[in-house]
């Protein structure tokens, strides 16, 4: 399996932005997928997190009523719309995936990726 994460970029505080990961591989659609960021000096952190079936979704208290996670299991891709964007939302964004549930850590695939970056 193999995941491109795209979408970061630098924006002001309040503002949004739209995280895309591209899904390749043998029965990825089956895969539960997650996003979790890692802002500098800091160690990785949990984010979000969706079943495969779209029907199961966890995020962190910290991104409540502001970040949303998707699924196109059409396009093998997942989203996370991010709004009400703050300063400490900035961080390296990870996407990730797994043929299993359980808990928020332990995961089997890992993107390269995409830096957000939030202007206060």
């Amino acid at each position: 399996v193999q995941l491109q994460a795209s979408g970061g970029g630098l924006v002001q505080a309040g503002g949004s932005l739209r995280l895309s990961c591209a899904a390749s591989g043998r029965a990825v659609s089956n895969y539960n997928m997650g996003w979790f960021r890692q802002a500098p000096g800091k160690e990785r952190e949990f984010v979000a997190r969706i079943s495969w079936s779209g029907g199961s979704i966890d995020l962190a208290d910290s991104v409540k009523g502001r970040f949303t996670i998707s699924r196109d299991g059409a396009e093998n891709t997942l989203y996370l719309q991010m709004n009400s964007l703050k300063a400490e939302d900035t961080a390296v964004y990870y996407c990730a995936a797994r043929g299993w549930g359980g808990t928020r850590n332990e995961w089997q695939y890992w993107g390269q990726g995409t830096l957000v970056t939030v202007s206060s």
